[in-house]
């Protein structure tokens, strides 16, 4: 084989691999189940149980319900990526070393989300949702590092969307006054879309799907009517996606949340907190079929979420609340331009109005907040780049509820 047929058969290989890993990390967990959780930075989502979206944070949770509810809204995404710095070494290709034009990509994304829970009798509630809790876009100009001197820096850039679909069914138990337990099946329907290109040279176009079958356990400790507990856990499964003959086999991460809601004696004030931990080491190798490589491994370590909120119930009609959290990035050394990502804050309000007694609008605002991550990527030893990312976002969500 000469030097060019294998020079361009690692470099596939290599970008199919940066592509998939891409793919996933596209992949990060969104927060982003309602408006309601929105408007408090999700603080308390798994025990509150404020409306029926509580199902997807923690099925016991719904046995807190004296009847049965619905809930629907949608949650609106807009990400600024700043991709800065940029230098690229094309010397394998006929160029050279050579600074490379910034990047601003910006994208909108709605998220939507809809639950019913079924209060059987006191003891048992059955749930049914349909939510997110994986998705992100980024999409590159195809002029990036495009001129005589860096051709093919838009095999780093491209375009990678990622998007998952949950559909939930969960089931909740009260087994005393303090004590109710919870579960259910989650079905995630995951697509991704990949570019890469080359130069002018496409190299790289994937239109991938596939469908995995994952579970949740929760549980819920209430103390006295004012203060309680939830504790929940969920297993999410690897997604086998497929584009033709291609399958790609990725492991999303598993999730365990513990949230609580203490109401503040002779007050309308009720302080709520959670602790989400994100399993993202058990993402660690990519499996491959029928394609140039078998696998890769990565080095992407374990995620945590902090929240603190607070809720104020102005009146019979009103509600506000207000939350921070600050959340663990889950790439460690290995970094991307595609998916930038780093620990993040979020400030976050919202406000409730009830209205005709059983009906109530939600409506959430967050600003999400990145740091500046320095990037260094290369195709197996070949084509190195250099960069600094930045990723902020806007969130903003609506919800309606019924209660029945």
């Amino acid at each position: 084989m000469n030097k060019k047929r294998l020079f361009s058969k690692t470099l596939l290989a290599a970008t199919i691999t940066l592509a998939t890993q891409q793919a996933t990390a596209a992949g990060f967990q969104l927060n982003a189940q309602s408006a309601t959780g929105l408007g408090r930075a999700f603080a308390g989502d798994a025990v509150i149980a404020d409306n029926a979206s509580v199902m997807a944070r923690n099925a016991a949770a719904m046995a807190l319900f004296d009847s049965s509810q619905f809930s629907g809204g949608v949650n609106y995404i807009k990400t600024d990526i700043d991709v800065t710095d940029v230098s690229y070494d094309s010397s394998a290709l006929g160029g050279g070393v050579a600074p490379v034009d910034s990047a601003n990509n910006s994208s909108g994304t709605p998220v939507p989300n809809i639950y019913y829970v079924h209060r059987l009798n006191e003891q048992w509630a059955f749930g049914a949702g349909i939510y997110s809790n994986f998705g992100t876009s980024n999409e590159f100009d195809d002029s990036f590092g495009t001129s005589p001197t860096t051709p093919g820096a838009n095999v780093y850039g491209g375009t990678t969307e990622i998007k998952s679909i949950n559909y939930a069914l969960t089931a909740s138990f009260r087994v005393n006054e303090q004590f109710s337990l919870g579960g259910g099946i989650d079905i995630i329907q995951g697509s991704g879309k990949l570019k890469r290109d080359l130069g002018t040279t496409p190299i790289l176009d994937i239109d991938a799907s596939g469908v995995g079958v994952g579970f949740n356990l929760g549980g819920v400790y209430e103390l006295n009517e004012g203060n309680r507990f939830g504790l929940s856990y969920h297993y999410s499964p690897e997604i086998e996606a497929e584009d033709g003959n291609q399958k790609v086999t990725l492991p999303l991460p598993d999730m365990i949340e513990f949230s609580g809601y203490h109401e503040i004696k002779d007050t309308k004030f009720a302080v709520h907190y959670s602790v989400q931990y994100i399993g993202w080491s058990d993402f660690d190798q990519i499996e491959f079929t029928n394609a140039a490589i078998t696998e890769k491994e990565y080095n992407w370590q374990n995620g945590m979420h902090y929240s603190i909120g607070g809720t104020y119930f102005l009146n019979d009609a009103w509600t506000l609340r207000a939350g921070y959290m600050y959340d663990t990035a889950a790439q460690d050394k290995d970094t991307s331009i595609s998916v930038p990502d780093s620990d993040r804050q979020w400030l976050s309000a919202g406000v409730s109005y009830h209205f005709q007694k059983k009906h109530t609008v939600d409506f959430g605002f967050t600003y999400l907040m990145g740091d500046d991550v320095k990037v260094e990527e290369d195709t197996g030893g070949i084509l190195p780049l250099t960069a600094t990312t930045h990723a902020d976002a806007i969130l903003a969500g609506v919800q309606y509820s019924y209660s029945f």
